[in-house]
């Protein structure tokens, strides 16, 4: 009898652990497509070119990891790409709860990654 009163409760608590650890996992995966942002974006020579680099590499990384993100958009900080600069990529989107998770949870979460790569610091400045 008591089995039948907890069992309920139990699947309930394995699915909120199965969500949990799908937004861990998106979370990684936004925080690698800032990881491999910021890297495109250090090994460009101007910092057009590397807006554009971060944002196909981040999209990139977003796609083939098979992200539910909607949105996604990235900062970047160049401090003009000198040798020695550090670059700073954020990545965030945004995702549904009922297609991130595939329980049925209403709403959205915003998932956010921010990485550094450094530009080589004996790199020529031209």
């Amino acid at each position: 009898m008591e089995l039948v009163l907890v069992t309920p409760l139990l699947v309930l608590v394995l699915l909120v652990v199965v969500a949990l650890g799908l937004l861990v996992e998106a979370r990684m995966v936004v925080t690698d497509a800032a990881h491999q942002a910021a890297r495109a974006a250090s090994l460009a020579r101007t910092e057009a070119a590397a807006r554009t680099q971060a944002q196909r590499a981040a999209s990139a990384a977003l796609r083939e990891a098979g992200a539910a993100c909607t949105r996604p958009s990235v900062r970047l900080t160049t401090r003009g790409l000198a040798p020695g600069a550090t670059v700073t990529a954020r990545v965030s989107c945004t995702a549904d709860l009922r297609d991130f998770t595939r329980t049925g949870l209403p709403g959205h979460v915003t998932l956010t990654g921010t990485a550094f790569s450094a530009v080589d610091s004996f790199r020529s400045s031209s």
